[in-house]
């Protein structure tokens, strides 16, 4: 089971070379790493030869979504893992999950339980991102549960549901995970096995106020979907999720007198009830 790992990374030079080091010390070796740098004008470029073995693609600075989406298509290997700049793997998470996958071999998604360092400080991980295997669609309407970092992916599940959607500036990882998890169950793998570091301010999930806003536009855009293959039950469960985040954004709008945006979440909130 040969595997790619695919590395998006923007200025972040020391934590990617921590990253790349967690990929080479896998007890199960990976075939393929591939370093998407996103426009970073640092010294990011030099990491292609402090590791002259893997593949490093430079593209003009276009977001995430769009780094880990010509990661896949460069990719050689059907399996594809992900990895962020800033976090880490620990030493069996890869041979873990392809124990799973031979287990499993109908199932062509799974992921891995994590660990948080915040601010070189160990917490303990929130209870609503606990996680769950096998057809975990409604766990997933809430928030993200699935952490890129922790993510192996078949390649074929890309060419049924699409990639990364481009045009999320966050929460990208959230609508891809919805998509899947529509029509096929996810494997997880029930160990601690990656290191998500936070703290630092450039992180995308520090740049943004309302993640919900973002959450609404995968759930709009899921919700279509859903009635065009007339899954009623699926479709409920949509809407109920986007009436419950449309009435929390239209309180803060209303809180904040945002006039514009309180109109468009009273107008969603009376057309969903």
């Amino acid at each position: 089971m040969d595997i790619t790992v695919v590395i998006p990374t923007y200025h972040r030079y020391t934590l990617l070379t921590r990253a790349i080091h967690s990929v080479l010390a896998q007890t199960q070796p990976i075939d393929e790493i591939i370093i998407i740098d996103d426009g970073s004008t640092d010294n990011t470029s030099q990491i292609q030869n402090d590791f002259p073995t893997l593949k490093y693609i430079y593209q003009k600075n276009s977001g995430v979504s769009s780094a880990r989406n010509l990661g896949i298509k460069n990719a050689k290997n059907e399996w594809i893992a992900f990895l962020d700049s800033d976090d880490e793997w620990h030493r069996k998470k890869i041979a873990k999950q392809i124990a799973f996958h031979k287990k499993n071999s109908d199932i062509l998604m799974s992921y891995t339980d994590e660990e948080w360092i915040r601010n070189a400080v160990r917490v303990k991980v929130p209870k609503k991102f606990q996680k769950y295997g096998g057809d975990i669609f409604k766990e997933c309407l809430s928030h993200c549960i699935i952490a890129p970092s922790a993510a192996l992916v078949h390649k074929t599940l890309f060419e049924k549901v699409g990639m990364f959607d481009e045009t999320l500036e966050v929460c990208e990882d959230y609508d891809l995970w919805l998509r899947i998890a529509f029509s096929h169950d996810i494997g997880l793998v029930d160990e601690k096995l990656i290191t998500k570091y936070a703290g630092h301010e450039e992180q995308l999930s520090f740049k943004y106020w309302g993640m919900d806003r973002f959450r609404t536009e995968a759930l709009e855009k899921l919700l279509k979907y859903a009635e065009s293959v007339a899954s009623d039950e699926k479709c409920e469960l949509i809407r109920t999720e986007l009436l419950k985040k449309y009435t929390l954004l239209l309180k803060g709008a209303i809180k904040y007198d945002k006039i514009a945006d309180i109109k468009f979440y009273e107008k969603r909130v009376e057309n969903l009830q």
